[in-house]
């Protein structure tokens, strides 16, 4: 197990509800309405992190969910996951970055003070290792920690006191992204040691991704989009139900401070790790990318199912995910954990996700004008996981399976017309009222 002096203890793998975040959690399971209204903040003007990058939120994989810090974590596997990416379509999809977690290095800086790549996993180095990944068309990611050691308990060197040399080292092996953690910080004000890196990183000239993995211990999204392209709200995410959900809580009324170039991160992806059902994986799938987060593969994708490579290639969630105008969605109402949020696509569309948190199927129910969409005579409804397109009058509904989620793509326009109307009964039983008609009084 990884011993984190100073890090959040890891939630436990069981599937139970875990620790909600504060203000979100009510009796009963039912998560008030009030908290999805919750306020949010909204980052100084013109704050962005100038390097031009992450203009839509980096997708890529890490390690560090499916291996920790265990022997399989090595050259081979960097390799072979790039190959997997051309291989699968999941690069066409998006996916570009493969990186790097802890326990690529040694325990000891060289006598120059340089970091070295554990010669037993990496035995050709990490510039080697880049060069294959370049190779692919695809970038390279490494890790380190704003403190005096990594997370790892054997005692890998951070960069507090070398940022410099540490971040030119990175570029000179071809590093194109750097999560920078929070372990053994010494005590340090956060946004002291976070901006020496961004300065760090600037003075190389190499564009390199800077990902902010401060825990939201001290509020970043308040902060850090003048340092960085994205920062960890939360804790460490675990493969149960629990985790996700209460990462999930946390980092959604934050809405506010997310945008091209500066993103919210809720943590890597479980997706196909095995402690959730496919359900589960669809959901947290779903609403990543609903939330506009970095959609970083955390299984070893070598052994992955089928099922767990159609959940990460739907190229029309990840369009929702990846959409230029980059917003997060924004909930809408959460009563009895019957949840809808939405999210304002570039092309004047809605993202609507119908999110069940219960444990039984519940109907889940909201309108295009409550959503944000114009008045029109009628709306195209494409369920994204179903990949079928409907017409309604303005009615969104649907029965979701206990921890689902329907995630629908709404559009106002003529073009309903060349769709059949919505199937899904009102309330009451009564059909729902078909685009272009006036409803029975």
């Amino acid at each position: 197990m990884r011993h984190l002096p100073s890090r959040p203890t890891r939630t436990s793998r069981p599937r139970v509800l875990g620790a909600l975040a504060a203000g979100l959690l009510c009796a009963a399971g039912v998560v008030a309405p009030a908290a999805a209204h919750a306020p949010a903040p909204s980052p100084a003007a013109g704050t962005r992190a100038a390097n031009g990058l992450a203009l839509t939120p980096p997708m890529g994989f890490n390690n560090w969910n499916s291996t920790h810090c265990r022997a399989e974590f090595d050259e081979a596997m960097v390799k072979g996951i790039a190959d997997i990416f051309v291989e699968k379509g999941l690069k066409d999809a998006g996916y570009e970055y493969v990186n790097l977690d802890d326990c690529w290095a040694v325990p000891e800086r060289d006598a120059e003070g340089k970091l070295v790549a554990d010669p037993v996993r990496f035995p050709h180095g990490i510039e080697a290792v880049a060069d294959y990944v370049h190779a692919k068309g695809l970038k390279l990611g490494i890790y380190t920690s704003a403190g005096t050691r990594t997370c790892d308990s054997v005692g890998i060197p951070g960069a507090l006191g070398h940022e410099f040399s540490d971040a030119q080292q990175f570029a000179d092996w071809g590093v194109d992204y750097l999560k920078y953690d929070n372990c053994n910080n010494q005590g340090v004000d956060a946004k002291k040691r976070y901006t020496a890196m961004r300065d760090a990183l600037v003075a190389t000239g190499r564009p390199i991704v800077y990902s902010i993995c401060e825990w939201g211990q001290n509020k970043p999204w308040e902060w850090a989009a003048e340092l960085g392209n994205l920062w960890r709200t939360t804790g460490d995410i675990n493969d149960s139900w629990g985790s996700m959900l209460s990462i999930m809580k946390q980092n959604l009324p934050l809405a506010a401070a997310a945008g091209p170039g500066h993103w919210n991160d809720p943590d890597m992806l479980e997706v196909g790790n095995g402690g959730m059902t496919d359900t589960e994986y669809r959901t947290h799938f779903s609403m990543w990318s609903v939330m506009a987060a970095p959609l970083l593969i955390g299984s070893d994708l070598r052994t992955a199912s089928q099922e767990t490579f159609d959940i990460l290639s739907n190229e029309e969630v990840i369009a929702v995910d990846q959409d230029p105008l980059g917003r997060q969605g924004e909930v809408l109402s959460s009563e009895g954990g019957r949840w809808v949020v939405a999210k304002e696509m570039g092309d004047g569309s809605r993202a609507v996700a119908l999110f069940n948190e219960t444990g039984s199927a519940q109907r889940i129910s909201t309108t295009a004008a409550a959503v944000g969409l114009p008045h029109a005579s009628g709306y195209t409804v494409r369920d994204l996981w179903e990949h079928t397109t409907r017409n309604t009058a303005g009615a969104l509904s649907a029965t979701v399976p206990a921890h689902g989620t329907v995630l629908l793509r709404v559009a106002a326009g003529h073009r309903w017309a060349a769709h059949p109307p919505a199937v899904e009964l009102a309330l009451e039983g009564s059909p729902l009222v078909e685009a272009g008609r006036t409803a029975a009084l």
